[in-house]
């Protein structure tokens, strides 16, 4: 059986608070009558305060820093995210990888701080067009399997988006045996790791659009997407959700 679907949104650093309120009350007057699959939002840590939701949307925020406070300049603590009830953090973006250079040690610390504060991590993983034409895509979302999930017993309340780098905000999305295979060996990895507890949804991104929404949510082992740009766009957004609602 299907799981139900989860459609996240990631702002990135786009819209302000006021913009951001907005935004989400059109979308959930948008859709009043979907309680068939979980939306997302994840705006700029500035907009997450005072944002009102009702199921099937949650909150959720892009970044975390796994100590309850202290000199840290710049960072959010779990503290703050659950004032804001924050139900869902990302962790382990590409662009927080490379740009900010955070180590898989650190996008441990950030899930296993997270899962025991009852906010549960969406945890990204995802291959560089190098590492993928030197064939080491499967070594590269093993190791941020293992080394992500390092020290945890089980696996619930945690969620995976693979996103290959080479697809994020550049137009190009895997085609659908790229996503397939990628997908079937994350469950692999998962099922090896976590016999008992390995069936969690597994999201997709990379370049997802209402155009190609219908044909990657049909794909095998795709319980969903974390969207980039198209999550910015209100007729865009509720479009893929209205897509996947009705598969």
């Amino acid at each position: 059986m299907k799981k139900q679907p989860i459609i996240a949104g990631n702002w990135k650093m786009n819209k302000n608070p006021s913009e951001g309120k907005l935004f989400i009350d059109d979308v959930q007057k948008n859709i009043s009558e979907i309680n068939n699959l979980s939306i997302i939002f994840f705006p700029p840590s500035t907009g997450l305060y005072n944002v009102q939701l009702k199921s099937p949307c949650y909150l959720g925020a892009q970044n975390c820093h796994w100590e309850k406070s202290g000199a840290y300049t710049g960072e959010i603590s779990i503290d703050m995210l659950k004032d804001c009830d924050v139900s869902y953090t990302i962790v382990g973006h590409s662009e927080r990888r490379q740009i900010f250079k955070e180590s898989d040690q650190w996008v441990n610390k950030k899930i296993r701080t997270l899962l025991a504060n009852n906010i549960k991590p969406i945890l990204c993983i995802g291959e560089t067009l190098q590492e993928r034409d030197a064939m080491q895509t499967e070594n590269v979302l093993e190791k941020q399997l293992y080394k992500g999930f390092a020290g945890l017993k089980s696996l619930e309340n945690c969620i995976i988006a693979y996103e290959p780098i080479w697809a994020i905000g550049t137009g190009k999305t895997a085609n659908k045996d790229q996503i397939k295979m990628a997908h079937g060996y994350i469950k692999t990895v998962l099922k090896k790791i976590y016999p008992d507890s390995f069936n969690c949804h597994i999201l997709y991104g990379g370049s997802v659009n209402s155009k190609n929404a219908k044909e990657l949510i049909q794909i095998k082992g795709v319980d969903g997407f974390l969207i980039g740009g198209a999550s910015l766009d209100i007729k865009s957004f509720v479009s893929i959700i209205k897509i996947v609602s009705n598969i």
